[in-house]
């Protein structure tokens, strides 16, 4: 297993100073992601230093350029819990919610919430656009929705467009084409796109919509 020094090292570049409980939490998730890799498709990347880089790092990143403590946040599509589940050991006062229509990757993801202990964590098994409104024991809006490496972006910028509340923003995790492709709509107010650290071809997109009325 990885070494502190080691953790500590891949996340230097995405500028993540850990403490050592997050350190503790970060190889605790990364000896599940392996262990269930096995039978789910969860990463195609084997090597944990790099899945420390490219899953954690690069999805603890955005915790750099906008305030996410105390946020509710919904992670559209999260799959192995990237970049949600990353973001929740920086920022433990989050409200997070994991949107994923896999339901055997809602399993792992639960594992993973109990296993480090989190709480104001929910999973749900359902595509994001098909949650009902009228869910009574769950808010359904939000300051940040995070999507990363989601396909269906209209669609997806049309129900985050729902469920964001006043001043909410998008933070997609994006490669140039697409980042060209998002940021012409007009219905949303784009940050100028934010290169990710080790990356050429990676960036974080973020926006707010244009509300009108």
């Amino acid at each position: 297993m990885l070494s502190k020094e080691q953790i500590t090292a891949a996340l230097s570049p995405f500028q993540i100073t850990p403490t050592s409980e997050q350190i503790s939490m970060v190889r605790e998730y990364l000896t599940l992601l392996l262990k269930w890799n096995r039978a789910l498709s969860l990463t195609s990347i084997d090597d944990p230093v790099e899945i420390i880089a490219r899953h954690f790092g690069e999805s603890m990143f955005a915790t750099t350029l906008l305030p996410v403590e105390k946020c509710r946040l919904a992670d559209v599509g999260t799959g192995a819990g990237f970049p949600g589940l990353a973001m929740k050991i920086l920022c433990p006062t989050m409200h997070l919610v994991l949107v994923e229509s896999n339901k055997k990757k809602c399993v792992f993801l639960s594992e993973v919430v109990r296993a480090l202990g989190f709480t104001d964590v929910e999973v749900l098994a359902a595509r994001f656009e098909d949650i009902p409104s009228n869910q009574p024991s769950l808010d359904l809006r939000f300051d940040y929705v995070t999507a990363r490496a989601l396909g269906g972006h209209r669609e997806l910028l049309r129900d985050a467009k729902k469920r964001l509340l006043p001043r909410g923003h998008i933070i997609l995790w994006l490669g140039g084409e697409d980042v060209t492709l998002i940021s012409a709509n007009q219905e949303w107010i784009w940050q100028p796109a934010t290169r990710i650290p080790e990356s050429q071809r990676r960036f974080i997109l973020i926006g707010r919509p244009r509300f009108l009325g």
